[in-house]
């Protein structure tokens, strides 16, 4: 089947993905996130304002990734914002953009988990989980640390891609297929994309942030937490916090009714958005 994956893999262009831009030394990671900014909030936008969002707010960033898009939202008026990442590695990247722009002194990169942070409880007026929701291993103990350090009546603003979306597996820095992980299997997904990204510069590093072993041997993708919307909805209402606004942006406008129905959604539907009240 790695075979029959490569072979099919072959006949799809690549979406664009910052690892790559960055090993062909167009833009690095940061930058990519920076410019994509708005794009993370923009599905807000269609309930509430940046200045409502972001201005003299203290502001989180759970998964901010290289610090891109935290060093984006800094620039729209917080009184400080900090971006939490698992991957210590990204926070020179992260510090160094924010010194380009300019707001280096409203801006702090913490290394953390984001189920158990270090800050106060009741610390922020403003949380934002961007593209986050589906990586974090635990999402009902992360919703719960967010409602204790979240000030009363602060907000969670969250989305992200379903599992089923046609690149919800995050494979397409190598594999271009839409749906990929609904044809193949983990385990001849996870060959091919070895094969696919051994020989890159940083191809040892992609396979690490991936690709995790249990304690039987066997490997599978620890990056991703396989989140669907149905999912979603048991531990969005299971939570504390109250729903202020929700919507399920479907990939296309023409596919707005099919995305609405319960089976076809988890797969025509390219963004879960949610604001959330403490």
């Amino acid at each position: 089947m790695q075979k029959l994956c490569m072979t099919v893999n072959k006949m799809f262009k690549l979406p664009v993905h910052p690892f790559n831009l960055n090993n062909e030394g167009k833009k690095t990671y940061a930058q990519w996130q920076y410019e994509k900014g708005i794009d993370t909030i923009k599905f807000y936008l269609k309930y509430t304002n940046i200045d409502d969002m972001f201005k003299n707010k203290t502001v989180l960033d759970i998964g901010c990734g290289a610090g891109g898009k935290t060093v984006y939202y800094a620039s729209k008026g917080v009184k400080k914002i900090i971006g939490v990442e698992i991957l210590g590695k990204y926070r020179e990247e992260a510090e160094e953009l924010a010194r380009k722009y300019g707001v280096e002194d409203k801006f702090e990169f913490v290394c953390a988990d984001a189920s158990e942070t270090p800050f106060d409880e009741g610390t922020f007026d403003t949380i934002i989980m961007n593209d986050a929701m589906e990586h974090v291993g635990q999402p009902e103990k992360v919703l719960e640390e967010c409602y204790r350090i979240l000030k009363n009546n602060g907000r969670l603003y969250l989305n992200f891609p379903p599992y089923n979306h046609p690149y919800g597996a995050h494979l397409s820095d190598a594999m271009g297929m839409p749906w990929v992980h609904v044809f193949f299997s983990e385990k001849t997904l996870i060959a091919t994309y070895k094969e696919l990204v051994k020989d890159l510069p940083d191809g040892k590093d992609r396979i690490e942030f991936r690709i995790s072993k249990r304690s039987d041997g066997t490997e599978y993708f620890s990056y991703i937490n396989k989140m669907t919307i149905k999912r979603a909805d048991k531990i969005l209402n299971d939570s504390k916090f109250h729903i202020e606004y929700y919507s399920e942006e479907p990939l296309r406008n023409f596919l707005k009714y099919s995305a609405r129905l319960p089976v076809l959604k988890e797969f025509l539907v390219k963004m879960v958005v949610c604001i959330l009240r403490k």
